[in-house]
């Protein structure tokens, strides 16, 4: 570890924590329906968009009807990037013939991106016409990641109501998500990508000569426009094969940066907004610093078992770290962080191959995951999780100090309780369970490019970043089979609207009571204590529900590892 290293984790640190309160307080105001500045611009576009829909925007729906719309939204744009997939042989914006994708990847790929995972079975470049990114890709990536917070708000009002009915308007979320939030943040940042190098363009890939004279096809398209949402919106997904690793898709250390900045910019700053809206900020930094213990935690762990490498590495004489998989430009510094924003943020971007990390540095992002990525989490989906956790911890609180447990004034009861159980049992069920089968039937263990431990790792990290809704993976697993793009879709969809429902349903139970006052009982929920309280939940339940599995793949290869012991393909 070097000193350098550590200025760079400071400095994205320090720049997330400065936009926290500015695009907190800009979002707050867009999600309760007052005036900002792009309104003069954007009020009649949107209130146009409420006519041809034939939407009231002063209509309120029910959790229920809330949730109900937010399937059927969802369900249709899983038919119409299927169909595009399927297509895009007969459609236009294809100039270098892509032929139509097979059922089973399209069925892998739709489901991936409609619900914010971005887990591609396939090489981008080599696969999709520039109609399929855009129409297909890019818009998903809006949508999903409009999605995620628009039921984070809604959750949000479900703690700042009472004797309420409602938990706001789906289709006015979304709305206004997407027009004042998504697309002039991504406007923005996609000129800003292009002014470092990045692609945009809808002309034919180029052809060029090396210096040996040989003939070179170098992909080009609109690149820019997808990586801007796909960071913001924490997808993930690459418009090339080897994603923010190509020098098309992360030109320089400054697009680095804001890449890995912008992956928390919009997550960080809704902890934000949900203490502004419950009238409380404190509330806000508590749960933020709840994450960051989490965050700095993970980066320590991850850069210390990159810069040291590992002893088998040590042994050969390539002593300095482990280089493996990483770019030299970015160094292990970077790309260890990188690592562990992405997969503690529900972004499946990659920088670095993380199949060719340290047993330790692997685990780290695998862990996160794990824990349903709450450590910030994908937009929406991070704040949601949390509270889930939350209302777990709170829970706890109350069963050790003999009391109905309370938070925001809310009494938290069976009800809530339920249902926060029914979302954090949902992700081990697929990320265990799913890994359980590959690992005993043939087509599973077809998949893996590893034998030992790291091959289990292989299968353990694709469940899990599938059901994590995170997208990233340890790309020596061969998942583009009949097999795993039918079992990961499955994770994909289970992970997602498994944990969306009852997080819905939590938010229309606490509108629906009243507040309680404070009094000499209540636990406090904007201090230290219970910052710490809520992480040793969330350690405890990921501990006792994944060490067993994280004991049979990283923990088992690095201490394999420490005596010099290697897992040869095959053997």
């Amino acid at each position: 570890m070097t000193l350098n290293g550590w200025i760079q984790i400071a400095l994205f640190c320090a720049v997330v924590l400065a936009l926290v309160k500015p695009l907190g307080a800009y979002m707050t105001r867009v999600f309760t329906g007052e005036r900002t500045l792009l309104s003069p611009v954007l009020g009649p576009i949107e209130r146009g968009l409420y006519r041809a829909a034939g939407i009231d925007a002063r209509h309120e729906q029910t959790w229920l009807d809330y949730g109900l719309a937010m399937l059927a939204f969802h369900l249709l744009g899983f038919l119409l990037l299927y169909a595009v997939l399927r297509l895009q042989d007969v459609l236009p914006l294809n100039p270098m013939d892509q032929a139509g994708v097979a059922p089973d990847l399209a069925f892998n790929t739709a489901a991936s991106f409609v619900t914010n995972t971005n887990w591609q079975n396939y090489g981008g470049e080599s696969t999709l016409s520039y109609l399929s990114q855009m129409l297909g890709l890019t818009h998903q990536n809006f949508l999903s990641a409009a999605t995620g917070i628009a039921l984070a708000v809604a959750l949000i009002r479900g703690f700042a109501r009472a004797s309420a009915r409602t938990v706001g308007s789906f289709w006015v979320d979304m709305t206004r998500c997407t027009l004042y939030v998504l697309l002039p943040l991504c406007l923005v940042y996609a000129l800003f990508l292009v002014s470092q190098g990045m692609p945009q363009t809808l002309s034919a890939y180029v052809e060029a000569t090396t210096l040996e004279g040989a003939r070179q096809t170098i992909a080009v398209g609109p690149v820019a426009s997808q990586v801007a949402i796909k960071m913001l919106g924490t997808n993930g997904g690459g418009f090339f094969n080897a994603n923010a690793a190509h020098p098309f898709e992360n030109p320089t250390a400054l697009s680095n940066l804001v890449q890995i900045v912008s992956i928390f910019a919009l997550g960080a700053a809704l902890t934000n907004v949900f203490g502004r809206m419950v009238g409380d900020e404190r509330q806000g930094w508590a749960i933020l610093s709840a994450m960051g213990v989490l965050f700095l935690a993970g980066v320590a762990v991850t850069y210390a078992s990159e810069a040291a490498g590992s002893s088998v590495l040590n042994g050969l004489g390539l002593a300095g770290g482990n280089m493996e998989g990483k770019e030299v430009r970015f160094g292990i510094a970077a790309s260890a962080l990188f690592a562990v924003v992405t997969t503690a943020a529900s972004c499946g971007a990659v920088n670095a191959m993380h199949d060719s990390f340290t047993a330790l540095g692997g685990l780290v992002p695998l862990l996160n995951m794990q824990l349903g990525e709450i450590i910030v989490g994908g937009v929406g989906a991070g704040l949601y999780g949390m509270l889930v956790f939350v209302v777990v911890a709170i829970f706890v609180a109350g069963l050790m100090v003999g009391r109905t447990p309370e938070y925001l004034g809310k009494k938290i009861e069976a009800r809530e309780v339920k249902m926060a159980m029914l979302a954090v049992l949902s992700l081990p069920l697929m990320m265990l369970g799913l890994t359980a089968l590959a690992t005993v039937l043939p087509a599973g263990l077809a998949g893996p490019a590893n034998a030992g431990p790291h091959g289990f790792s292989e299968i353990l990290y694709a469940f899990t970043s599938a059901a994590a809704n995170n997208g990233s993976a340890f790309g020596g697993l061969t998942g583009n089979t009949l097999f795993y793009n039918s079992l990961l879709a499955l994770g994909m969809l289970v992970g997602r609207f498994f944990v969306i429902v009852p997080a819905l349903a939590i938010a229309g139970s606490l509108a629906a009571k009243k507040t309680v006052p404070a009094s000499a009982g209540t636990f406090p929920t904007d201090g230290g204590l219970f910052v710490g309280l809520l992480v040793g939940v969330i350690l405890i339940v990921g501990g006792l529900t994944f060490f067993p599995s994280l004991a049979l793949g990283p923990v088992v290869e690095h201490l394999a590892g420490a005596v010099g012991q290697t897992f040869p393909a095959g053997g």
